[in-house]
């Protein structure tokens, strides 16, 4: 008996919150003194820390020698299409997917105007998504735009050429060619 009020005597003495609180306490004075040495001037901006750095590495040029050329087209001032601007966005397949989703309704309900501003935003979201393609090619050809119709049509048979869709795609392009 006289043990184990002795052990629990010991044990609630090592566990004792005095110890601990000591020690916080003077944590607590050490932590203003360190921020008050990292804290910047007054007149000094904070995003001086959050700067990244976007310049190329020293030898990007030497270890690889092709990469100018990739890009050169992309770059040229002369070609219309870029004028020297490369712009990127958002790649983001759970959206695209909700965007035909949602453009799937709207074609249901023959609203093909707005299942058409669906399944392009489909592919801004995501390039070359086959499905948004085929079914933006059905929307054109619904609307009447058959040039734009033909170009997601071979678009979509670009990206896969023996998808589940294959056989309507080809037989949409037959019938968009008899047509003119």
């Amino acid at each position: 008996m006289v043990c184990l009020a002795l052990l629990t005597t010991v044990a609630l003495a090592q566990d004792s919150p005095d110890k601990p609180a000591s020690d916080n306490a003077s944590s607590d004075k050490a932590a203003p003194d360190k921020s008050a040495a990292q804290s910047p001037e007054p007149e000094e901006s904070s995003s001086r820390d959050t700067r990244i750095d976007t310049s190329p590495p020293r030898d990007d040029a030497k270890n690889h020698p092709n990469s100018k050329a990739a890009v050169e087209d992309l770059e040229a001032p002369d070609n219309p299409d870029t004028s020297g601007v490369q712009e990127f966005h958002p790649w983001n397949p759970l959206k695209s997917m909700k965007d035909i989703e949602v453009g799937d309704y709207y074609f249901k309900h023959k609203n093909y105007k707005a299942a058409l501003d669906r399944y392009k935003e489909a592919l801004y979201y995501k390039d070359n998504d086959a499905v948004a393609s085929f079914r933006l090619a059905v929307c054109q050809e619904k609307l009447g735009d058959k040039a734009e119709a033909r170009k997601y049509y071979e678009q979509y048979l670009k990206i896969l050429p023996e998808g589940p869709f294959a056989k309507d795609a080809r037989a949409a392009l037959d019938r968009l060619a008899k047509a003119q």
